[in-house]
């Protein structure tokens, strides 16, 4: 675990104390103790709170509020409040304005409204946090550090475009460099002065105000999207730092958003930076569970398999959506336990106490408006902290192991989204998770992966439309396939390097030997548009014609198998599967993007060959996963259906850990329910 203070899953949330009048905080204290709170986010938002000045810091609430979260037995995750600057700020030092993507400076107000390039913001960011850590480091209650909140905001000011030609002159080092990679001779683009570089927004290369992905250079939009990464990274690490200065050991993180799959920052390149993985996860009432399960799988890939906290969930309704559904009764817990069984060491809200004013006021809390504990979802969160209570640390610092591996890049998926063609119907994100639903629904475990990660631990990886290969990652691959593994990788793959330059010398360029075989042409279909994939070899799971779209691969074999053909249009006959022997391993290539029944009876047969097999079989919408710790296996077996469901667990006895008691054979699982079996192999195996 992250920290030797933590003996349990934590289970709390943020709190604002701050916004509430002294007398409800003590009634707070008995309401949190009654729910299992055992740890609270203090302190996100009160910058204004904290400085009313230049030279004022006011910390006098805090103290209070921590003294009071340790009296009760409750850990602090401490904030450092610079998620919003205050207004005095902004009046005084207007650098630290963001201007947005149509060239609009902004004036104070909402929040991530900062400039990350902004000398001002940086400056009083750093020197808040050093604050903290000196008035903090021996404070009891200090589990954790929370900086700033949800970074992601890019900003198009004069600082930016001055900071961003500093960082292109560290990446490429000359002129003549930067324009061969940006292929400049295109529509006279040819920079002599690197103070001729101008951003890339609506202004200047951008050519779509409703959609941002559109763009003339796909190479300069691509670096600005490195670069804001980058900067916004740069201010973590400051205020990270300055806690560090003081508090060498401090534990810091903060916390990722939308559910994991946040476009604009490059997760994988920002978790080499943070102590622990953090996640805040708003799933909507109507988002298959594939999704959320998806994402945990990232969150747990970033740090390779290492348990993260859910930094923010919600308990029952959202705000900000249209419709904001409630939570159906038992929906939290199963939730809750779903990101738990996928590598979650915490559970915890956004927010503790429902606020009484502004845009979040209607966004759930443990503690509703009505302020007691007479409310189903006080009695449903409360019933989960009694279990995470009893389950003590049972499974805590438990892992997941999976011998199978999606590769989840995000330049990749910033470059196929800014390239112009072949279609706009090609999105990233959904073709990895339709590889990602194929083994879920078969309850075979996935580790999410990113381009560093070591391959040597899987028998699977699959690579979706992996447009851009990176400076080794062919000869990384080739060794994989040589040494045993199997690659799987799809149609508009090898096209280009890092850069956005195409590979010349045939499609799929750097993997063309690998994959053994040769792109001609690319077909981009109309939406209902479809091609049908006939099965050339005979393979159990895939009898029949299966539909595909988007986009179809005209390829030849140049020495890989066929193993399936297209049955219409012009290139009927063509390959659109095949198969590629090198070495003691195999590269697959799927040429379409095809129907889920396909790819779920494709990877059933490769996992099949690779001695892969699911957890459990379980009827549909029956989610299975497993972690393991000491020897133990702990099975999570969740019913995402509206009817109680029969699940075989087999002729192996499992203890039942929420019920305290022993189980084999057919188990009843209810209607939103779970079940958490410990499995005991080594004792079972050595007969002790």
């Amino acid at each position: 675990m992250f920290n030797k203070k933590v003996s349990k899953l934590l289970y709390g949330g943020d709190y604002n104390p701050e916004q509430w009048p002294r007398e409800i905080w003590d009634e707070d204290m008995r309401l949190f103790d009654l729910a299992g709170i055992d740890i609270a986010t203090l302190n996100v938002f009160s910058w204004a709170l904290n400085q009313p000045d230049e030279n004022t810091y006011n910390f006098e609430w805090l103290d209070e509020a921590m003294g009071l979260l340790h009296k009760n037995g409750i850990h602090v995750c401490l904030g450092t409040s610079t998620a919003a600057h205050p207004a005095w700020m902004a009046t005084k030092y207007p650098d630290v304005l963001i201007v947005d993507f149509e060239g609009r400076k902004r004036k104070f107000g909402r929040r991530h409204n900062s400039c990350p390039n902004s000398p001002t913001f940086r400056k009083y960011s750093q020197a808040m946090a050093q604050k903290l850590a000196e008035r903090y480091k021996d404070n009891p209650a200090l589990l954790l550090w929370h900086v700033n909140n949800e970074y992601g905001v890019h900003c198009y000011c004069e600082n930016c475009e001055k900071d961003f030609r500093v960082w292109l002159k560290e990446r490429y080092g000359t002129l003549e460099e930067l324009n061969r990679a940006w292929y400049t001779r295109f529509w006279g683009h040819t920079f002599y002065s690197w103070d001729e570089v101008v951003l890339p927004n609506v202004l200047s290369e951008h050519l779509n105000l409703n959609n941002q992905d559109v763009t003339s250079f796909q190479g300069i939009s691509l670096d600005y999207a490195r670069f804001m990464s980058d900067s916004i990274l740069d201010c973590y690490k400051l205020e990270r730092d300055a806690i560090k200065k003081i508090i060498p050991d401090a534990v810091v993180t903060t916390n990722f958003q939308s559910n994991g799959t946040y476009k604009p920052l490059d997760y994988f390149k920002w978790a080499k930076e943070l102590d622990v993985i953090a996640l805040d996860s708003y799933p909507t009432n109507d988002m298959p569970m594939s999704h959320t399960a998806m994402r945990y799988d990232l969150m747990r890939g970033l740090k390779d398999g290492d348990p993260y906290l859910l930094m923010e969930s919600c308990p029952t309704q959202l705000n900000w959506k249209p419709q904001n559904a409630l939570k159906r009764p038992g929906i939290n817990k199963l939730w809750s336990y779903q990101v738990i069984s996928r590598g979650a060491d915490s559970v915890m809200y956004f927010q503790l106490r429902r606020s009484v004013g502004a845009f979040e006021k209607f966004h759930g809390a443990l503690i509703d408006h009505a302020g007691h504990e007479h409310t189903r979802v006080f009695r449903e969160c409360a019933e989960l902290g009694n279990e995470l209570k009893e389950l003590g640390d049972t499974f805590l610092g438990s892992r997941v192991d999976s011998k199978v591996a999606i590769l989840f890049d995000w330049e990749n998926w910033w470059a196929i989204e800014y390239s112009s063609g072949p279609t706009v119907e090609l999105k990233y994100i959904n073709e990895v998770q339709k590889y990602y639903d194929a083994f879920y629904q078969q309850n075979i475990q996935v580790d999410m992966i990113g381009v560093d990660t070591d391959l040597s631990k899987y028998d699977v990886v699959v690579a979706p439309v992996l447009y851009m290969v990176k400076e080794g990652y062919s000869e990384k691959l080739n060794d994989f396939v040589k040494n045993g593994g199997t690659f799987i990788t799809t149609f508009f793959s090898g096209i280009v390097n890092e850069s956005d330059l195409v590979t010349l010398g045939g499609y799929p360029g750097e993997l063309r030997e690998l994959l053994g075989i040769w792109v001609e042409e690319i077909d981009a279909l109309f939406p209902e548009q479809k091609n049908s994939i006939v099965m050339k070899e005979d393979i159990e799971q895939l009898s029949g014609t299966f539909e595909c779209g988007i986009l179809c691969d005209l390829l030849h074999s140049e020495g890989a198998d066929i193993i399936a053909e297209y049955g219409r249009e012009f290139y009927k006959g063509m390959p659109v599967i095949t198969k590629n022997k090198v070495g003691n391993g195999e590269a697959w290539y799927v040429a379409s993007s095809p129907e889920p029944n396909f790819l779920k009876g494709l990877l059933s047969y490769i996992s099949e060959q690779k001695g892969i097999k699911p957890l459990l079989e379980t009827p549909e919408h029956v989610e299975v996963s497993c972690r393991s710790k000491d020897g133990k296996q702990f099975f999570f077996i969740m019913n995402h259906n509206e009817v109680p469901v029969t699940v075989n667990v087999g002729n192996e006895l499992y203890q039942d850990l929420l019920n305290n008691m022993d189980v084999s054979g057919d188990i009843v699982i209810p209607s939103k329910g779970v079940k958490i079996l410990e499995y005991q192999y080594e004792k079972i195996t050595t007969g002790k």
